[in-house]
């Protein structure tokens, strides 16, 4: 059962009441949410404290033989499809459709298998450290993930989640921002320019996660340019202090050591198509739900980014946005994208607990939880769409689809 909190969250004060707090209108229009984060106030807010006390005790248990259960699952569905595929799937251009529907498939499967070393990464694996960093390390490197890295950027990231100058992945740029113009440029552009800037903000983010790697992108004005693979000139930067310079490199041996085993199938096979097929359309596969899961997580037209005393980490956190994924992708996934709120107001559930523990920050705070019941693909068609630069609006920044500035109400 959920614990009772004792400060009473469990309808909508009266004056969150829309008709009295509300925006008049967004620059880029309203979600399934209909404005709800834009009603809410700092003051709206309970303190950490208050929410972890409607969090069950049980939740935060770690049990690392059900967390080894839940890796062997994904482990043996990755595998088993990657074995089937090479052994029955020809190497041939015909069967080319069949490929491009195994990287799809296996990806999604891999995506699971990623999530679980992103839980050793929170801690949210096992009691054990030695062994929740072997598997952590383990998986992500099999990923071309740098698992030490990416575990202190993303920490960085739940630190400072939704703010808007030192936030840490999916910080959005203004709209003076250059690259932004270009992308307004390019929506603007008469005929096919719609056409041309969704497909184009589509790929960014199905691909983005190698290039936040590389180069920082999306990574936020505080920390760029940053490099997880190297923390030192000319990629220096604050995201990695101190000892962390060290597993940055470490974390870059293992991925490096996983790129040499991938060299050496392609020598073994004397092709690079095996490789091709069975391993690199499933990482791709993999690459892109990351993107748009993460993306989906933190984007929509109506969910602002904040500033200054504008933002605390309690509301911050709260303007996650779970989503209705498809149910088998949600269990092969771990339920990581619908469950999303309650990782972030404590990334030490251990995602199979997460479901309870998101029933229960729903019940007591239904007026600040936000969920999303758009249909994923519409949801993301509309960010990819909507959602080009955030301009300032009530000292909040919302997301614009022109380059018009909106007047404050």
């Amino acid at each position: 059962m959920c614990q009772t909190s004792t400060v009473a969250y469990t309808s909508p004060p009266e004056e969150l009441e829309r008709k009295e707090r509300s925006i008049l209108a967004t620059p880029a229009g309203f979600s399934g949410l209909k404005g709800k984060a834009l009603a809410l106030r700092k003051e709206d807010y309970p303190t950490k404290g208050e929410v972890m006390a409607v969090i069950p005790k049980e939740c935060l248990q770690r049990d690392t033989l059900k967390s080894l259960v839940y890796l062997l699952f994904s482990t043996v569905i990755l595998f088993g499809l990657g074995g089937l595929a090479y052994a029955f799937i020809p190497f041939t251009l015909p069967y080319l459709p069949l490929w491009l529907a195994y990287g799809a498939a296996n990806g999604t499967v891999a995506f699971g298998f990623w999530v679980v070393g992103h839980e050793c990464g929170h801690g949210a694996f096992s009691d054990n450290k030695t062994l929740q960093d072997a598997v952590g390390f383990a998986i992500h490197s099999f990923c071309l993930t740098p698992y030490f890295s990416w575990q202190r950027s993303h920490a960085v990231h739940h630190s400072r989640v939704n703010h808007m100058h030192e936030g840490e992945t999916h910080v959005p740029n203004p709209t003076e921002d250059s690259f932004a113009a270009t992308m307004h440029a390019i929506k603007e552009f008469p005929l096919l320019g719609g056409l041309a800037h969704d497909l184009l903000s589509l790929t960014l983010v199905s691909v983005g996660f190698v290039f936040y790697l590389v180069f920082g992108a999306s990574g936020g004005p505080a920390y760029k340019p940053s490099n997880h693979f190297w923390p030192v000139a000319p990629f220096e930067t604050k995201l990695f202090p101190g000892k962390w310079k060290r597993k940055v490199i470490l974390s870059a041996m293992g991925v490096f050591g996983m790129m040499g085993l991938l060299y050496l199938w392609c020598a073994a096979e004397k092709s690079i198509w095996p490789v091709a097929a069975v391993y690199v359309g499933p990482y791709l596969g993999l690459n892109a739900w990351l993107g748009i899961v993460t993306k989906l997580h933190h984007t929509d037209v109506d969910v602002p980014h904040l500033e200054g005393d504008e933002w605390n980490w309690v509301r911050g956190a709260f303007l996650t946005i779970d989503r209705p994924y498809y149910k088998i992708v949600d269990i092969l996934q771990h339920h990581i994208g619908s469950t999303h709120v309650a990782h972030h107001l404590c990334p030490q559930i251990p995602h199979y607990h997460a479901v309870k523990a998101t029933e229960c920050i729903k019940k007591a705070f239904p007026h600040l939880y936000l969920y999303d019941p758009t249909p994923v693909h519409w949801a993301l068609l509309r960010v990819c769409s909507k959602c080009i630069s955030v301009e300032n609006l009530n000292n909040m920044w919302v997301y614009t689809n022109t380059r018009k500035k909106t007047k404050t109400t």
